[in-house]
């Protein structure tokens, strides 16, 4: 898997979430430096599980989609004969 990175304006988004959760959650002013370590440490041990359930959930949606394609095509199969 390559390695997740996100764009400066995303990470400074999730930065923003996090600090804004520490405040609202935990009543701790959490500066940006220790926000955005966080941030790091989050994508890198967890972000692998994140990433894998996505192609899991995307893996199981093409799988019905081909069943469904593979049930109209035979339903316009024509008799031999």
């Amino acid at each position: 898997m390559a390695k997740i990175t996100l764009s400066e304006d995303k990470k400074l988004q999730l930065i923003d979430k996090i600090q804004k959760y520490f405040e609202r959650e935990l009543d701790y002013d959490l500066g940006q430096f220790d926000a955005d370590f966080l941030l790091d440490f989050i994508s890198q041990e967890f972000g692998a599980v994140y990433y894998n359930q996505g192609l899991h959930d995307a893996r199981t949606i093409i799988e019905q989609k081909i069943e469904l394609i593979g049930e109209s095509i035979y339903e316009i199969e024509q008799p031999e004969t």
